[in-house]
């Protein structure tokens, strides 16, 4: 069974004009296909299938992420249904010379498992195995709950 720290994902893209607003920085758009595309990859590693995006609750942009900075993105599951896959989503600026990040944008989204003909299958149960993915686990779990 995968545990939460075998679904974390991170990946870092550095924000171009191209991915900017008029206001020179990252399109709202842009961080929501970085957030869907890296919570789809966790969602996948988790099921070991092929998943397709079922909803994203709730996207709360904080503060920009400008041109010239590295848009960070975190992904892994804190729980699952029968087919579905939940999945913890965060962005943060970071600076590409220190380092230093900042958060920026969350949500909770959820997956759902399909096959080759695309029906929903089954998934396992999520497990925690160490102190850190039960914490991970366990802000994501209460977070949702605050919502």
């Amino acid at each position: 069974m995968p545990t939460v720290l075998e679904t974390y994902i991170e990946n870092r893209w550095m924000v171009q004009p191209n991915h900017s607003n008029h206001l020179g920085a990252t399109h709202g758009g842009n961080v929501l296909k970085w957030m869907d595309e890296l919570g789809a990859m966790s969602a996948m590693r988790f099921a070991g299938e092929t998943c397709v995006t079922a909803r994203m609750d709730q996207v709360n942009f904080k503060r920009p992420i400008p041109v010239g900075d590295t848009a960070l993105i975190e992904a892994f599951v804190y729980d699952t249904g029968d087919t579905s896959v939940k999945v913890r989503l965060r962005a943060a600026r970071e600076n590409p010379k220190t380092g230093e990040s900042e958060s920026t944008t969350e949500s909770y989204s959820v997956y759902v498992a399909v096959d080759e003909d695309r029906n929903p299958v089954s998934v396992p149960d999520v497990t925690v195995e160490t102190d850190r993915g039960e914490r991970l686990r366990q802000r994501a779990l209460d977070g949702e709950a605050k919502r």
